[in-house]
């Protein structure tokens, strides 16, 4: 019987940072606690089959994690004088949270775990990585096969991230109300990119990483449960709700891309896109509006459209303009002038993405091409819509974007 039958990878994930977050608090030393936590998660994901799920899991994981940790104090002689602060642990025993309890240490750092893994040091890349491994419980190995990268390469990324962290100084604590409001964009940015690599991969075979995409949801409605009154985490959340709510119709039985224009809209999962709908009605009139709010927004007037013609590009338009304002992102900018031509007709996004091309802040992005090749196509001008399409399928790294592009040009 594997964790898979017993249904316990859901709650090995879930207890993660928690684990993480007792252990690194107890011991102090980030990197080694994030190692140790793992260990105790691969213990658990071979012995609880075997001889069933412990009375107290998350008692069990803190003890495993805490005994390797201390043996590994133990067996390096540099650090020995850390031994008079490290408590022995009977190998034999079953942990239980009341040893913890004495320090206050039973309590879910979740939040902690992840402001750190999301610390402003860190590149994208490696916050992604370590969050996916600290508080998403993925292994090395899964989280190189999701960024299509040698686990010996990730393994030396998230390595480099915690020395980052150990070496930065910073306590393990929630950061100060300022702090935490600029970290809150770092951790909201993180899980944001995590749930796009997943709803659409930048490379490989296939469409999507269902993996990625629902542990960027898990997290976000975890942080939306410790923070209720953060509307931008409310947005993020509805945003991917949104979004994941038209997976089922975006690829055909063969996998190959189908545009939101030309999808089944009956395949959308109606219960998604309530939940999202509903998130989106919560927090729009609570205040200060925020870019996630207002991308939930656009993706709600989407979903609340029966047909592709009967979207309110009007409104979608006026959306992209006021998050324009707030967010000077090219990606923006460009389905700004998508929403434009829906408006105002083909030349006038045509114009909008000459601007931004001079720009040069998407120089080399298949985007920009791709994009231009579908209004020149609205246009009626084929043949440069068609260098347009050949030119994006030849810059993307994604295997069933570049056959649509191909057969995009192909029909012209």
């Amino acid at each position: 019987m594997s964790v898979d039958d017993l249904g316990l990878e859901p709650l090995l994930r879930e207890l993660a940072p928690q684990v993480l977050g007792a252990v690194a608090r107890r011991f102090g030393d980030f990197a080694a606690a994030e190692d140790a936590t793992q260990e105790a998660l691969l213990a658990a994901a071979l012995q609880w089959p075997r001889e069933g799920r412990p009375h107290n899991p998350r008692g069990w994981l803190i003890h495993v994690a805490a005994r390797r940790l201390t043996d590994q104090i133990r067996a390096d002689f540099a650090r020995r004088q850390r031994e008079a602060f490290v408590f022995l642990y009977d190998a034999g025993e079953e942990a239980a949270d009341p040893v913890f309890d004495e320090d206050g240490l039973d309590r879910d750092d979740t939040l902690v775990v992840l402001f750190l893994c999301c610390h402003p040091a860190l590149t994208p890349p490696s916050a992604i990585a370590l969050t996916l491994r600290a508080v998403g419980g993925l292994s090395t190995a899964e989280i190189a096969r999701a960024f299509l990268v040698p686990e010996a390469t990730m393994a030396q990324r998230i390595s480099r991230a915690k020395q980052t962290i150990q070496s930065s100084g910073v306590p393990f604590e929630l950061p100060d109300e300022r702090e935490r409001a600029e970290r809150l964009d770092a951790v909201l940015h993180v899980l944001y990119l995590i749930f796009n690599e997943g709803y659409a991969s930048s490379a490989g075979t296939t469409l999507h990483r269902v993996d990625l995409s629902d542990e960027a949801i898990r997290l976000t409605r975890a942080l939306h449960a410790l923070l209720p009154q953060e509307t931008e985490v409310a947005g993020l959340l509805a945003l991917m709700r949104l979004t994941d709510a038209r997976r089922p119709a975006r690829s055909g039985a063969d996998g190959a891309l189908i545009p939101l224009d030309e999808q089944d809209r009956s395949r959308w999962d109606r219960e998604a896109i309530g939940e999202g709908l509903a998130l989106v009605e919560a927090t729009l009139p609570r205040g200060r509006i925020g870019a996630y709010q207002l991308q939930a927004a656009i993706a709600a007037v989407h979903a609340e459209a029966a047909r592709a013609e009967d979207t309110d590009w009007p409104q979608i338009q006026a959306l992209y303009g006021v998050l324009m304002r707030l967010s000077d992102n090219p990606v923006v900018a460009l389905n700004h002038a998508v929403a434009a031509a829906m408006v105002q007709g083909p030349r006038a996004g045509l114009d909008l993405l000459d601007s931004l091309q001079a720009s040069g802040r998407l120089a080399g992005h298949y985007r920009l091409d791709a994009v231009r090749a579908h209004l020149l196509e609205r246009s009626g001008d084929a043949a440069a819509a068609k260098a347009c399409y050949l030119a994006a399928a030849g810059k993307t790294a994604s295997e069933p974007e570049r056959n649509y592009l191909a057969m995009k040009a192909a029909r012209l």
